[in-house]
């Protein structure tokens, strides 16, 4: 007899074995119907198969349909291929590579003799509905590593022979087949194609064979799929959403910034783009000096000798910008933490002077590929909030707790509420004790617990050289963006030679807190961007009140006003053009301006302003000073 047990906690027994879509059907019509895969085992040793998988020994099966998450990555790794069977069967010629699932959908990799065209798109989208309803068993087969090579190059797929022939000889692969095409695949997939509904193409972009930019470049077509047509429905809507607020089109409208081929990955920023970075870094300014951060500044090219030290070097090289003078190399700095190290290493430092906290707005360079690049989203030149404590490993606890209350304060300035928190515990090749790993990682979560925040741990996704928290925002689109982390640092320290004198007279090692808040502010002015669709809050805008005279006859009480605003320190536009009012305010609320001031005779005469705000609200006629009052409360409460 074979026993399953159920996730309700029965069992059934079964005389002898069979698949897990034999099991849903003993349960019940409507769960054999719904039934897309199963997950067997438990914990760790879970994993999901196709409904095919023939169980013949006792486990624990749960029956998994569109209801489960896992149920969805089923139903987008089946799409892929069914993209994939549709390309194929309109371009015989076309060779299929790589198709895994991504967030929200799924992509596929082709070579092909020319570009694919949006009508193209069009035409495999509507092949793709066809085959879909022709319902077409999935049939999964196992093949020796050989014969699986022999049977693709038969095919004229080269480049799944070429992935094949990677494994290692003796072993075998499974296929996936639906209809005439037939597929390499770990799996698990639907049982048929009847169960693919609701997906569309969404476009095509250029990608190399294996991510190697040395490599021949193929055509990937991205794709999403979801369980029903609301959720299909509203991604789209997301999707329409997000492309309004996009920052590099926001950033040109608003004459924020811009990228040029000159200086590909790096930003030019204009007067209203800078006067908002400015706003963030002088706000993080003060943030470090209310919490006990002395700032620095390190030189940008530094000999690879000490990246060589760090290990940066041999690890980073490739990602790294380097230069040589009188035969001596140079790297522009990837990062800021050995800049760090070498200040502190001036001079003799007292445990008493511990924990000490350095905070720099640190420029760094890195040689992302240039299909990588995004906006100001990711880009090559970049500058971070970056701060490192030296501190005991005595006092790593309070300093992650009270980083932690920084970050969430922080963060609610900027509009952010929802945080997601994940603790990456030790890999496996590591340093360092197994005390010491332990204490750090007890301190991460134990920080976390005492600011009342959940978080998720990631086994094994530690740094070599020690633990960190991730810091994760999600913005109003429901988007996750990953921008806050401290990490525990056991290593550089050592290798740079850091020490202190320690309450014994010995000396030791500090513990090295590497942390960030905003990360780069170039990519987390971009998320400003995005989260507020450009209706930057009053006190980030770059322009905060614009005044505007009706006639020629308001010119001088205009002046009047914008000088005294000006020197309460906001920032105010002044606008004496011989346009109709209507016009005036109409372009400067597509510049998504707060507040705007409207004088005409009347308020000249009662020495009072019309005062609107974004968002066409009128907020009536009131004195200079109301006013002033009430934007300074917005200011400093930073609606």
């Amino acid at each position: 007899m074979i026993s399953i047990q159920l996730p309700d906690g029965s069992k059934r027994e079964f005389p002898a074995p069979l698949t897990i879509a034999e099991v849903a059907a003993s349960i019940g019509a409507g769960l054999a119907k719904a039934a897309l895969a199963g997950r067997i085992g438990q914990g760790d040793e879970a994993r999901v198969v196709d409904t095919s998988y023939l169980l013949d020994a006792d486990t624990q099966l749960a029956i998994i349909t569109d209801k489960d998450a896992a149920g969805l990555d089923v139903i987008r790794h089946s799409t892929a291929h069914l993209l994939a069977y549709a390309v194929k069967a309109l371009f015989p010629e076309a060779q299929v590579t790589i198709g895994p699932t991504i967030e929200d959908g799924f992509f596929y990799d082709f070579a092909y003799k020319r570009p694919f065209t949006p009508e193209d798109l069009i035409s495999i989208e509507k092949k793709m509905g066809e085959l879909a309803k022709q319902d077409e068993k999935v049939v999964r087969r196992v093949l020796p590593r050989d014969e699986a090579v022999a049977y693709f190059k038969e095919q004229g797929e080269h480049y799944k022979a070429e992935i094949i022939e990677s494994i290692p000889q003796g072993q075998d692969v499974s296929l996936y087949s639906e209809g005439a095409f037939t597929d390499l695949c770990r799996g698990p997939h639907v049982p048929s194609t009847g169960k693919l509904k609701h997906f569309k193409l969404m476009k095509v972009a250029g990608a190399y064979w294996r991510g190697d930019h040395r490599n021949e470049q193929l055509q990937r077509i991205y794709g999403t799929a979801w369980t029903t047509k609301d959720d299909l429905a509203q991604y789209l809507t997301r999707l329409e959403e997000a492309e309004k607020r996009d920052h590099r089109k926001l950033g040109r409208e608003l004459d924020l910034f811009h990228i040029d081929d000159h200086a590909p990955g790096v930003v030019f920023w204009h007067p209203k783009g800078w006067t908002v970075w400015q706003a963030v870094e002088q706000y993080m300014r003060q943030v470090y000096r209310d919490n006990g951060y002395q700032e620095v500044k390190g030189p940008q090219i530094i000999d690879k000798t000490l990246w060589e030290k760090t290990g940066h070097w041999d690890k980073y090289r490739d990602a790294m910008f380097t230069t040589e003078s009188e035969k001596r190399d140079y790297a522009l700095k990837p990062m800021n933490c050995p800049g760090h190290i070498l200040i502190f290493n001036q001079g003799i430092k007292s445990y008493r002077d511990l924990p000490l906290r350095y905070g720099e707005f640190g420029q760094c360079h890195r040689n992302e590929p240039s299909g990588g690049l995004h906006g100001i989203m990711r880009v090559r030149g970049f500058t971070q909030d970056d701060g490192h404590v030296f501190c005991t490993e005595d006092q790593i606890l309070q300093e992650c707790v009270d980083f932690t209350a920084l970050l969430q304060a922080v963060y609610k300035d900027f509009g952010f509420t929802d945080i997601i928190y994940k603790v990456a515990t030790r890999p496996e090749a590591r340093i360092g004790s197994d005390e010491v790993w332990d204490k750090s990682e007890q301190a991460l979560m134990a920080s976390l617990r005492a600011t009342n925040s959940e978080f998720t741990i990631a086994v094994g996704d530690g740094a070599f050289y020690g633990p960190k928290i991730e810091y994760t925002l999600k913005d109003a689109l429901g988007r996750h963006w990953q921008c806050g982390t401290i990490q525990v640092d056991f290593s550089m320290p050592q290798r740079l030679n850091a020490e202190y004198v320690a309450d014994t007279s010995e000396r030791k090692h500090p513990v090295m807190l590497h942390r960030a808040i905003l990360g780069s502010l170039e990519r987390f002015i971009g998320i400003l961007i995005e989260q507020h669709a450009g209706a930057l809050p009053v006190w980030l805008n770059p322009v905060q009140v614009v005044v505007l005279n009706i006639t020629d006859a308001q010119a001088d009480y205009a002046q009047e006003i914008t000088k005294s605003l000006q020197k309460q320190g906001l920032r105010v536009q002044l606008d004496l053009r011989n346009e109709k009012i209507t016009y005036k305010i109409r372009e400067h609320s597509l510049q998504k301006v707060p507040y705007f001031i409207v004088v005409g005779d009347k308020e000249k005469a009662d020495g009072t302003i019309a005062v609107r705000a974004r968002g066409n609200q009128n907020l009536g006629v009131m004195s200079l000073d109301d006013f002033s009052q009430k934007i300074a409360q917005d200011i400093a409460s930073k609606a």
